[in-house]
């Protein structure tokens, strides 16, 4: 099993930046990919962005590329997401997920793990 708690968000206003952590415990952090998912009211999850085990590949929906920054740090148990320039689109709960790899991570329905979510909301 694997237990994941995020943390970082909050309101922040369009142009401005939030840092998501997702601190894992259980089993051994580094053997699962690492991701975030987000979902609006009304909307289905959407697949934010992706990390490998080692971290060497790195995938990101289109949308957020170039704005956002997906990042883990083994040691800590801990994975990361930097969101800068925000807009109001980005509204929404950010989940964090872990699965065994990162190939078919951007399907939510082939997640092993999710945390509980939280809030990201971006006034305009």
């Amino acid at each position: 099993q694997v237990q994941l708690v995020e943390s970082g968000g909050g309101l922040v206003q369009a142009g401005g930046s939030l840092r998501l952590s997702c601190a894992a415990s259980g089993r051994t952090f580094s053997t699962y990919a690492k991701g975030w998912f987000r979902q609006a009211p009304g909307k289905e999850r959407e697949f934010v962005a992706a990390i490998s085990r080692s971290g060497g590949n790195i995938y990101y929906v289109d949308s957020v590329k170039g704005r956002f920054t997906i990042s883990r740090d083994n040691a800590k148990n801990t994975v990361y997401l930097q969101m800068n320039s925000l807009k109001s689109e980005d509204t929404a709960v950010y989940y964090c997920a872990a699965r065994s790899d990162t190939y078919g991570f951007t399907d939510w329905r082939s997640i092993d793990y999710w945390g509980q979510g939280t809030q990201v909301t971006v006034s305009s």
